[in-house]
């Protein structure tokens, strides 16, 4: 919350309405399948913040957040997809109410919670208010994590690989893959020894053979077939922690350019762990991997991974920095990525990607620990 109210105050404003849930949990602990509907937490530059939501959802908040009761406000059920009212007339009332209904409001006006509409009846409704867009002023805040938070994405990480290891050992010729899915949940939601599972913020990727092609695909009722490539793109996650995880299985015999991107990946892999260093920037990170890839003859381009940590869904990134070419932040030891150069080429695709935690000194740790390389049954 201090870090936030800096850069309140480095931006001059008197407000702050977060409709991101990763960051509405990330500064109250709020933890609850609501945000369909509208929902903010309000910070000021004093006092503790105000949760508003859905009446309803109030007893969830009240059950979640660490706030005073009095901060936790909702708005009856006549404004939910309603044509005549908006819950943003509501909101407006609240700003009013704590004596916040002009000045310079901030608001995270490009996410995927926050709507135009939403936008035209703030501006409506409180016409003196100046509105600023504050888009990832919380995110950024987020970027490096505290020892508790990397505590919960190693638990997150050990989840991932006992998805991994499931999917590895389960996935034969015939079988259907919404079984092998089925069993990939299970191994996702009973988690590990001493980590329950949670639900990802991201559902499972698995296309096969020339869907693979396709990075964003996940699954139907098809068998599993010889002569074929999967990958896996999952994660495992433990109180909305994510480590996101990707290995690539082959049934039969892999295709020599796949081998030889195999190779090329696993040396771009190793660079780019090796730049992954406090003090060095996101993009050292990028241009190791794609010098590796250049020397195979493999053009990439576009970024090869980005900052995780606490998400809803639909996505398990924090929306901030980028591993690619022109993102020069400066790497800050406790900042964690998914490292995720997947190449997808003309008739397989090929993932092998590292969940990466930078460190005080020397290159980033692997969250997770399985072999880096094309796994392939005969």
């Amino acid at each position: 919350m201090a870090r936030v109210r800096r850069a309140m105050s480095d931006a001059n404003l008197d407000a702050l309405i977060i409709t991101d849930p990763s960051n509405q949990a990330w500064l109250t602990g709020y933890d609850g399948w609501s945000f369909y509907v509208h929902q903010a937490v309000i910070l000021l530059p004093y006092g503790e913040p105000i949760w508003w939501g859905r009446k309803m959802d109030t007893f969830g908040a009240l059950r979640t957040v660490w706030m005073s009761p009095h901060r936790v406000v909702g708005y009856d059920d006549s404004y939910v997809q309603s044509r005549e009212k908006h819950p943003m007339d509501d909101l407006a009332k609240v700003l009013v109410d704590f004596g916040t209904g002009h000045g310079r409001i901030g608001v995270e006006m490009d996410n995927y919670y926050f709507t135009a509409r939403a936008m035209h009846m703030l501006h409506a409704s409180l016409p003196k208010a100046m509105w600023v867009d504050a888009t990832g002023a919380v995110n950024r805040q987020r970027a490096v994590k505290s020892e508790a938070e990397i505590g919960f994405m190693r638990k997150a990480a050990a989840i991932s690989e006992k998805m991994i290891d499931g999917l590895l050992e389960r996935v034969e010729p015939g079988v259907p893959k919404n079984e092998v899915v089925a069993e990939l949940y299970r191994d996702a939601i009973r988690g590990v020894e001493g980590a329950w599972g949670d639900y990802p913020a991201i559902v499972p990727m698995l296309p096969s053979g020339i869907d693979a092609t396709a990075p964003h695909l996940t699954w139907d009722g098809r068998p599993f077939k010889t002569g074929e490539a999967t990958f896996f793109e999952i994660s495992g996650c433990y109180r909305r922690y994510h480590a996101p995880f990707c290995r690539t299985l082959f049934l039969g015999t892999p295709p020599d350019d796949m081998l030889r991107a195999e190779g090329a990946l696993q040396e771009g892999l190793e660079a780019g762990i090796d730049a992954a260093r406090a003090g060095n920037r996101a993009c050292d990170i990028a241009n190791a991997l794609y010098g590796a890839l250049k020397k195979a003859g493999i053009t990439k381009d576009g970024r090869c991974g980005y900052a995780i940590g606490l998400s809803y869904p639909p996505d398990w990134g924090e929306r901030t920095i980028s591993l690619r070419e022109n993102d020069e932040t400066v790497l800050e030891p406790g900042m964690t990525f998914h490292f995720m150069p997947g190449l997808w080429q003309e008739n397989w695709g090929l993932e092998i990607t590292e969940p990466i935690l930078i460190r005080e000194s020397g290159p980033a740790e692997t969250l997770c620990n399985r072999p880096r390389k094309l796994f392939v049954k005969p």
